[in-house]
């Protein structure tokens, strides 16, 4: 099986940001993306998405070393301040490198 090594990012935050992640993903060429509601418990208390606007999403990203490195330094300087923000990078393989 052949497969291509790209990067998984994944964002787990308020759903407010929602409208405005999209942009941003845009603005730094995302081709694709996934959004989920999420449910937990982190440092900023349970978060049930009871009331819609303390829900949060998780958004899931596979895209190139590059683009992973870009926008997460972005979100770093431009969320993590003023919102309950996490993001992860993982190393996975795909098997359609040119979707990504």
């Amino acid at each position: 099986m052949n497969t291509t090594r790209r990067k998984l990012v994944t964002i787990v935050t308020e759903a407010v940001l929602e409208k405005e992640l999209v942009s941003v993903m845009e603005r730094f060429r995302v081709t694709g993306y996934t959004v989920t509601d999420a449910r937990g418990r982190g440092s900023h208390g349970v978060r049930d998405a009871g009331w819609e606007l303390g829900a949060n999403i998780r958004v899931e990203i596979v895209c190139t070393e590059d683009v992973a490195g870009n926008l997460v330094e972005h979100l770093k300087e431009n969320y993590y301040r003023d919102y309950a923000m996490i993001v992860f990078i993982g190393e996975i393989e795909v098997v359609r490198p040119e979707k990504f």
